[in-house]
């Protein structure tokens, strides 16, 4: 892969023979041919009794729900999952309330004829009503069996590989809800359990009724929450770490510059980090990654993915796109090796805490961490 300032980096398992290289207005830029693939090498296991998944997943929510839904493009999504899957990639994330069941769909259909490359993780919990709104959250066990049916539906398949709780339910007992998932297991629908969002304690009395491979949160160089007690819980549990939204809902890759780049069906104009002062400071944060970035002859998306891999072992960041030309982007990162130097670098210009607003209005922080 060629760079600006005349550097060479070779992709992880990716055969150069199968690469277009060119360059782009001073950024790195890179065309991959169908045949390349991810070293086998570039694997973590989620857990320790958990699935063995590519180090970089793909979130597939944005493909049919909340980011430009004007924009979506089901036939494009499906070739931006094949493009992930040819890559060697084999872990696709989506949830049945994203779209109301819609994505799930199209991931079926994706992966039709290719189910065991896949490693297959879906959620349930976030209540949707008729028209799409939002009815809260229900971890009842009888709503836990009536969701999963409805997923191996959708999804065409007859196991799902990972099975979260999207948002812990406070009126149910974490143990009745850990308990009918287990129940899912030994039925033979689902092979491991998960969690997401929840609480270290939450986390603790889950892992008593049943092994849960991962935990599921947001985590980025924006979003370092979990660094203080989720972390070192999971860490400890032997939980492996899902990180969502590790590019910061795509404002860590430099794309927006201004609120009015977001499309006006965008859900993330109502997030706070996306609002009036709070989008100047954090652009200004966004601006300092993209120009270590440039040092380092890779994008600010690149750099922020490098970072999320570089916080251990046991962290797999699933970040999510639409567009195949993003999903070589996003794998291109697995190359950008980043020193001490670099990592202290990097936390001195955008430190834990620095980011500017909650990640999620009032409502859905009250439905995280617990």
């Amino acid at each position: 892969m060629f760079c600006r300032e005349g550097k060479t980096l070779t992709l992880a398992g990716l055969p150069t023979k199968s690469a277009a290289e060119f360059e782009v207005g001073g950024e790195c830029a890179l065309l991959w041919g169908m045949t390349s693939s991810i070293s086998t090498a570039s694997r973590r296991q989620l857990g320790i009794q958990g699935p063995e998944v590519t180090v970089i997943g793909l979130g597939c929510m944005g493909m049919s729900e909340f980011y430009a839904p004007g924009q979506m493009d089901d036939q494009e999504s499906i070739r931006a999952i094949h493009r992930y899957l040819d890559a060697g990639g084999n872990f696709l994330d989506t949830a049945d309330m994203y779209g109301s069941g819609r994505n799930e769909e199209l991931v079926g259909r994706a992966i039709a004829g290719r189910r065991n490359a896949v490693v297959l993780a879906t959620k349930f919990g976030n209540v949707r009503g008729p028209k799409g709104e939002f009815l809260g959250v229900r971890g009842d066990p009888a709503y836990v069996r009536q969701c999963c049916d409805a997923s191996l539906r959708r999804l065409k398949v007859e196991t799902i590989d990972l099975y979260y709780q999207h948002r812990v339910d406070p009126k149910v007992p974490i143990e009745d809800t850990v308990g009918a998932m287990a129940e899912l297991v030994a039925a033979g629908k689902v092979r491991h359990l998960g969690l997401s969002e929840a609480a270290p304690a939450t986390i603790r009395r889950a892992a008593k009724v049943h092994p849960i491979a991962a935990l599921q949160t947001e985590y980025s160089l924006w979003s370092r929450d979990p660094e203080r007690e989720v972390l070192p819980a999971v860490r400890e549990l032997g939980i492996g770490f899902v990180a969502y939204s590790p590019l910061g809902r795509g404002f860590l890759t430099g794309r927006f510059k201004m609120f009015e780049d977001l499309p006006a069906d965008d859900y993330r104009r109502y997030h706070p980090r996306f609002q009036g002062d709070n989008f100047r400071k954090n652009l200004e944060l966004v601006a300092k990654i993209e120009e270590l970035a440039k040092r380092k002859g890779c994008t600010a998306s690149q750099l922020a993915l490098a970072w999320v891999l570089a916080q251990g072992s046991g962290v797999v960041p699933i970040p999510g796109t639409k567009q195949s030309r993003y999903v070589d982007e996003n794998l291109a990162a697995l190359d950008v090796v980043l020193t001490p130097e670099d990592l202290r670098a990097i936390d001195a210009v955008l430190p834990a805490g620095s980011t500017a607003g909650d990640r999620y209005n009032s409502q859905a922080m009250a439905a995280v961490n617990r």
